[in-house]
């Protein structure tokens, strides 16, 4: 494990129409993309730590808190239908006409304040242990997706009728991407130019913390969850 070479990349580029400037926004006294970057330094397994971005002002954010910024995203990855394996093939594509060569990968994304130093080491192990392609964050739909209905013309049906009367407890456990965090094999990612690959393995988080941050009711939810953590000592 120790051999191998490893970066972190946060991604993080300077639009974002819901909420403007949001990878940089102050989120309980410090821009919310510090906690990504100071995560994934103090957990002491990366060889590098870099924020890709477009924007100039993210990046000398970026580079204040330790994370370096090498080179800027590109303009045809910095659109809204950039993909995120685009966007790591770009960075890793980068750095090696640098002459830098890594083995595994993790991305991180900029509103991810949820994230500790001992997930990304638990991903890590998992990652090498199960002989894993990719292993992300997931987290358990707090409702049986087996359960759900459907709408038809104002009637109600249910979508898996050999379920709608089965106890939840009966039912098996489902999960869904928490969007946090993915770590690669570098050589997988070449081969499959996919995120989530073939042979991925996933980390349950805790539902408290895991909150998407598309809205400002998200935001406001996200703070809440990180004080009540911080005063459980967690």
């Amino acid at each position: 494990m120790e051999n191998k070479k490893r970066l972190a990349v946060i991604t993080a580029r300077g639009g974002s129409k819901r909420i403007p400037k949001k990878n940089i926004r102050d989120f309980l006294g410090k821009p919310i993309i510090s906690y990504s970057i100071e995560t994934a330094i103090s957990c002491g397994i990366f060889d590098e730590v870099m924020v890709s971005t477009d924007s100039k002002e993210i990046a000398e954010l970026a580079e204040s808190y330790g994370a370096k910024v090498p080179f800027m995203r590109s303009e045809k990855t910095a659109d809204d239908h950039a993909t995120t394996a685009e966007v790591l093939k770009e960075v890793v594509e980068e750095y090696e006409k640098r002459g830098m060569f890594f083995d595994e990968l993790c991305c991180i994304y900029p509103t991810a304040p949820f994230i500790r130093p001992e997930d990304l080491k638990e991903a890590l192990t998992l990652l090498e242990d199960k002989d894993a392609d990719t292993v992300m964050s997931v987290v358990r739909f707090s409702f049986p997706p087996r359960r759900a209905l459907l709408m038809r013309e104002g009637r109600l049906i249910a979508h898996y009728p050999e379920d709608q009367l089965k106890r939840s407890q009966d039912l098996e456990a489902e999960y869904h991407d928490c969007g946090q965090f993915y770590f690669l094999k570098l050589e997988s990612f070449k081969e499959q130019q996919a995120v989530v690959m073939k042979n991925t393995a996933g980390i349950e988080m805790d539902e408290r913390r895991v909150q998407d941050i598309d809205t400002e009711e998200d935001w406001a939810m996200a703070e809440l969850k990180y004080k009540m953590l911080t005063e459980q000592g967690r």
